[in-house]
């Protein structure tokens, strides 16, 4: 039986390997709730508050358990983080041999196919790249991995790392001339041969797609899956689990097709031909869809007379390029690849506009250049019924935002669960001494026009008071920018506002600074973590309900009513009480840092389901007095660390 005491108590296995380290109840519980449900191989839903220390809470008893183990995290920097940081430690400190992998999606590894051809063919015509690419080439002379992100002067929005990573659709997988040297292989090899391995959410669902399919693995069949980041499960699966065509796709298509067409079928130019009408073919389709950048249900474009005759084009141009390049495959396997990439295309398109149904949504997005056609489910809990039910596996989801008021319910029906053991460990931060929940008066509506003028005239004196070191966190990037607009005029704080830089130098540039005020919309309410006085304010705008005019949404809500259920109760509620948690964990990180959190909607006391908000907040003291926000930042911050709960 796992002992927690040996490794979490005073005395422990952690406290002899790490500095500093101080035991915690909340994360000895958990730790042995996840013992628990271990061995008896039953499901357990685990909430941690911010600082429990979860991640060592559930690695400590999943390894002890000599069991296989995929833990599961919601983007790559947090797999970056567990695998490189938060694992080494606990194997260190349990002193035990352990075989482990860190596995990410195909897009994160470099494919040596296509940076031989590919690289080759796109650097000819783009001579500013030229740096970039010697770059890229050095690594891939060097790599262990070929991880992109071991490149660090090449940045990851590159549109070169689409030209040297394969996908699904471009990969030639057992017939690559690179095979047997493939990187991707290489690392689904060691997981495969690994007693744990960290993976993606994404992947997680890749996994089950090719198993259910019967095409084989990706993953090891596991003892234990730890779903961390948790409440981001069901929405990846909703992503995953549905079609999207996208004019990159098809405009990779093309491209590829002429890179193939010119090393194996020269005598065959009509293919280019081809490949450069359904690129003419993709940009007049963008154009029909409007200027503006968009996202709408597909039902308000699809009987536009101009949409229906760009999309038949296209669907058009797309049939010709594939029966040109079946003709060609023979002589060439990259060929027969793009053969293969043209039909299925052709195939998720006709299911795309097979007309609609109640378990799914058609909706449509543009960007400046580009677009996305795609076919979202709207519930994803009997696939994910079907998920568990297949997996002989104990399954731990954990956050620090899974249930609202206490309660797990919405959690529990998004995702089909009915015999999970269930958990919720407070943080063990001093929240009514390290923090301070202050609520404007005189605010307007969210609703009126001038509502984010207002949002920063409140906040200017809180700004002051708190000499920058702030988050201003916004539910749309139209306040955001009128936010940005304002506030050079009023504050002499240095500015981030998200967009002018990539993320992760936005918040390196805010962390130098030590008065800045970063600018931040729904990609910075969570999975961000600045400690110390560089943030000591989080202001958010307001009650971060999703938009209504959004199709998925809005999709989501008609099902619910068909069930005869509350949309408002059962969905919009509880998903933006999680979003908030999110937004409001920003700002106490650890045992010595002090902040105020400013939240501007006067609906938290107006309606009455600001209680709901309230009541799922940490025990922060409150006040409606900006001379009470004042005097919390004029005090001297306490000198010894608050005692935290044993």
């Amino acid at each position: 039986m796992f002992d927690a005491q040996r490794v979490f108590g005073p005395d422990g296995l952690l406290a002899r390997a790490i500095p500093g380290y101080r035991p915690r109840g909340a994360q000895v519980e958990m730790a042995e709730a996840v013992a628990r449900a271990i061995a008896d191989k039953q499901s357990l839903i685990a909430e941690a508050g911010t600082g429990t220390g979860k991640t060592f809470a559930y690695l400590a008893p999943a390894i002890s358990s000599g069991r296989r183990v995929v833990v599961s995290t919601g983007t790559k920097n947090l797999q970056d983080q567990l695998f490189l940081r938060d694992l080494p430690r606990i194997r260190q400190a349990l002193a035990v041999p352990l075989r482990a992998a860190l596995l990410k999606g195909r897009g994160n590894y470099l494919c040596l196919y296509r940076l031989k051809n590919v690289l080759a063919f796109r650097a000819g015509h783009q001579r500013a790249e030229t740096a970039a690419v010697e770059s890229i080439r050095r690594w891939a002379r060097t790599t262990q991995t070929g991880d992109i992100a071991e490149v660090v002067d090449v940045p990851e929005s590159s549109p070169l790392w689409h030209a040297v990573t394969s996908t699904v659709d471009n990969c030639l997988g057992q017939e690559c001339p690179d095979f047997a040297e493939c990187l991707l292989v290489k690392a689904r090899r060691k997981a495969m041969e690994a007693e744990i391995v960290v993976v993606n959410h994404h992947l997680l669902w890749a996994d089950w797609a090719v198993k259910n399919d019967g095409f084989g693995e990706l993953l090891p069949e596991p003892d234990v899956v730890v779903v961390d980041e948790a409440h981001q499960f069901a929405e990846t699966a909703a992503q995953f689990l549905g079609v999207s065509i996208t004019s990159r796709r098809l405009n990779e298509l093309a491209h590829d097709s002429v890179m193939e067409q010119l090393k194996d079928a020269r005598d065959q130019p009509e293919l280019a031909t081809a490949a450069e009408k359904l690129e003419h073919a993709v940009a007049d389709f963008r154009l029909s869809l409007g200027v503006d950048v968009r996202r709408d249900a597909w039902r308000t474009v699809e009987d536009q007379d101009t949409v229906r005759e760009a999309l038949g084009l296209m669907r058009e141009r797309l049939s010709t390029l594939t029966e040109g390049l079946k003709v060609a495959s023979v002589r060439g396997k990259g060929l027969e690849s793009c053969w293969k990439r043209g039909e299925e295309l052709e195939v998720e398109l006709a299911e795309f506009l097979d007309g609609e149904s109640q378990d799914a949504v058609r909706w449509f997005e543009t960007v400046k250049r580009g677009f996305n056609l795609n076919r979202t489910p709207l519930e994803i809990a009997g696939e994910f019924a079907k998920f568990h039910r297949s997996s002989p596996a104990t399954w731990i989801f954990t956050s620090a935002t899974l249930s609202v008021s206490g309660k797990f319910d919405h959690f529990i029906a998004s995702l089909g669960l009915s015999e999970a053991a269930t958990g919720r460990w407070e943080s063990p931060f001093d929240y009514p001494n390290q923090s301070l929940f202050y609520l404007p008066t005189d605010l307007p509506e969210p609703s009126a026009p001038d509502y984010t003028p207002a949002v920063v005239r409140a906040a200017v004196p809180v700004l002051r008071a708190s000499r920058g070191r702030a988050f201003m966190l916004f539910t749309s990037h139209q306040a955001l920018q009128t936010a940005a607009g304002l506030l050079p005029a009023q504050v002499d704080f240095p500015l981030f506002v998200q967009g002018s830089q990539p993320k992760a130098a936005l918040l390196e540039a805010f962390r130098q600074a030590g008065n800045g005020v970063l600018l931040g919309t729904s990609s910075f309410w969570e999975g961000v973590d600045v400690q110390g006085e560089a943030l000591s304010c989080v202001i958010i705008d307001k009650l971060p309900f999703a938009s209504p005019g959004d199709p998925v949404l809005g999709a989501r809500l008609e099902t619910l009513k068909r069930k005869g259920l509350s949309p408002f109760g059962a969905y919009q509620l509880p998903t933006a009480v999680i979003a908030l948690k999110q937004g409001v964990g920003r700002l106490i990180r650890s045992s010595e840092d002090r902040g105020v959190l400013m939240l501007c909607d006067p609906r938290l006391v107006g309606k009455p389901y600001g209680k709901v908000f309230l009541n799922s907040l940490p025990p922060m003291r409150r006040t409606r007095l900006l001379a009470k926000v004042e005097a919390f930042f004029r005090e001297a911050p306490p000198g010894p660390e608050p005692k935290l709960t044993q």
